[in-house]
């Protein structure tokens, strides 16, 4: 059985940084790509970030540019999200997701398999 635990989710004062991790397990996975995504209370479920199986591709939600960073270790089937300069609008669930096709991120339609989130929580 497939699963995909987030973790390092927490409270963080504005302009502070967190790192979350996403560890896949369960499968062996090759050339997937890997990607975080988030829900805001009362909103709707956004793109936030995603990785090619390489690393050599990256896609990021323009909200999220020049502050966030993802990057994954294959040899440990996880993606990492790097989280700096946090503001409280980044206040969400972090769910990572894992697809074969890059691309699908940026709609977040029909992801192979979702995390059950980590809570950020960004305080002003």
């Amino acid at each position: 059985q497939v699963q995909l635990v987030e973790s390092g989710g927490g409270l963080v004062q504005a302009g502070g940084s967190l790192r979350l991790s996403c560890a896949v397990s369960g499968r062996t996975f090759s050339n997937y790509a890997m990607g975080w995504f988030r829900q805001a209370p009362g909103k709707e479920r956004e793109f936030v970030a995603a990785i090619s199986w390489s690393g050599g591709s990256t896609i990021y939600a323009d909200s999220v540019k020049g502050r966030f960073t993802i990057s994954r270790d294959n040899a440990k089937n996880t993606v990492y999200l790097q989280m700096n300069s946090l503001k409280p609008e980044d206040t969400a669930v972090y769910y990572c997701a894992v697809d074969d096709v890059l691309s699908d991120f940026l709609e977040g339609l029909g992801m192979d398999y979702w995390g059950k989130g980590t809570l950020v929580m960004v305080s002003s």
